[in-house]
């Protein structure tokens, strides 16, 4: 018994020292550290600690550790800006990278902050901020986290766009069809329903996962949009990425940032994604203010040259990778400041998407939803992912529409006689069932099989060969 006893004492002995022993292992050789020396606008500037771009630190204030991240460097200063609201910090703060302990109390205590949560399945149906940490107050659960980014992909592996999108939207599926793998721009100014027609899109799109950002919109749009909006049924098959107005810049670039790379992560395991970007600009102006900070020139409308960089390096991860049967179909809104469509955010969305859908003004002040305006709209995926029938009858009810808006200023003042033009005759005679084929309520769905049909009764097409 006496030797049984000596042996298990050994063994456990033998047990911690190997535990103590991984321990020491892990552990950091050193403790490096540095001072904060200056605080300018978002910047923060700190000596002593040379560090690479995207990596964490903290710095010590009055009620705990401020989280920040390396945005630059310059000689033997690291530029760091704060991932949450930077307040109680003194100068000359000792600032410590992250995943090391740091001195507190006289003694070293690691570094804590809210872990983010694994990207993959546990993120169905979850709210989470730019970094990937819950904000809807669920248990967060052991897994451990995912440290996946999406990476570019080779041009020549990408899968082609041959199969179309039913977004549950009439006017979009029979007039601007949209293919998988597509990028769209909504563009619209403020208060022509963008949010409307995103939440249609996001509770009637067939897709097995749909991811939606929310960067840099009002706080309290958020949880109106995930439970009205959305409504709990699509909540399910969604994540949802929330950065407001409120957060840091860094942030809200963190959340477009992520959400494209939950998109991508589900896309490459092979599944159809819909990944709703909300907004583009406010992506844009996030990387303006950290760019200005870090003393990048403007050259455009105040926007940094950088800005220009980071929209296509953002919009080229989604769309069809080298998976087959799965691909990433975005929509990126662009906010029209003063209803400008050559606002430099808007031009550069333009060239780099596949499509746009304008949201007219006037079609929303009449009470016209969705507003999109058919005529200034363009899906450049069309006649790929479409019948040379379906393409006639959409060219005709464009044609329509067009001929309307022309001659409609003539038949108001009086000034047009029935008759002289056949063509604006049509028109006339279709334009109160063109305008309720290409309106829909928020609580109704037109699959892709309604919708061309219903457009080919339209135009008469119906019953063509």
């Amino acid at each position: 018994m006496g030797r049984l006893t000596l042996s298990s004492r050994a063994e456990s002995a033998a047990k911690r020292l190997s535990g103590w022993s991984s321990r020491i292992r892990a552990a950091p050789r050193g403790v490096r550290s540095g001072r904060l020396e200056r605080v300018s606008g978002l910047m923060l500037e700190v000596g002593g600690l040379p560090m690479t771009i995207g990596n964490r630190a903290a710095i010590a204030s009055r009620h705990g550790w401020v989280e920040c991240e390396c945005v630059g460097f310059s000689g033997g200063t690291t530029f760091l800006m704060p991932i949450d609201p930077a307040v109680n910090v003194a100068p000359g703060a000792v600032v410590y990278p992250a995943n090391t302990p740091a001195l507190a109390g006289g003694r070293f205590v690691p570094i804590e902050s809210a872990p983010p949560l694994p990207i993959g399945d546990t993120l169905m149906g979850r709210i989470v901020d730019g970094y990937g940490r819950a904000l809807d107050g669920h248990p967060v659960g052991s897994e451990a986290p995912n440290n996946y980014r999406s990476t570019p992909i080779n041009p020549l592996h990408r899968q082609p766009i041959n199969e179309p999108l039913d977004s549950g939207v009439r006017s979009i599926n029979a007039m601007l069809t949209v293919g998988r793998g597509q990028r769209v721009g909504i563009f619209a100014g403020s208060g022509v329903g963008k949010s409307v027609l995103l939440g249609m899109l996001a509770r009637r799109c067939v897709a097995d996962v749909v991811v939606i950002g929310l960067v840099g919109e009002r706080g309290r749009e958020v949880r109106e949009f995930c439970e009205d909006t959305l409504g709990f049924e699509a909540l399910r098959r969604s994540v949802v990425v929330a950065a407001p107005a409120d957060a840091s810049p860094l942030a809200r670039l963190r959340g477009a940032l992520f959400a494209t790379d939950v998109a991508t992560f589900f896309r490459d395991k092979g599944r159809h994604v819909v990944l709703i970007i909300d907004s583009l600009t406010r992506f844009a102006m996030a990387q303006r203010e950290i760019a200005l900070s870090l003393g990048e020139p403007p050259v455009s409308r105040g926007y940094p040259p950088s800005v220009f960089a980071k929209m296509p390096e953002l919009v080229e991860k989604v769309g069809n990778g080298s998976v087959p049967n799965s691909s990433i179909t975005s929509f990126y809104t662009i906010l029209l400041e003063g209803d400008d469509i050559h606002d430099p955010v808007a031009d550069t969305a333009r060239g780099i998407l596949d499509g746009h859908l304008f949201l007219s003004r006037e079609l929303a002040d009449a009470g016209h939803y969705p507003a999109i305006d058919i005529e200034k709209s363009i899906s450049r995926v069309m006649p790929r992912v479409t019948d040379s029938r379906h393409q006639l009858a959409a060219r005709r009810l464009k044609q329509l529409i067009s001929r309307y808006m022309r001659g409609r200023d003539l038949v108001a003042m009086g000034a047009y006689a029935p008759g002289s033009d056949p063509g604006l005759d049509e028109a006339l005679r279709l334009w109160p069932e063109i305008q309720a084929f290409l309106q829909q309520n928020m609580d109704e769905t037109f699959d892709m099989e309604h919708s061309i049909a219903g457009l080919l009764m339209l135009t008469g097409a119906a019953d063509a060969p």
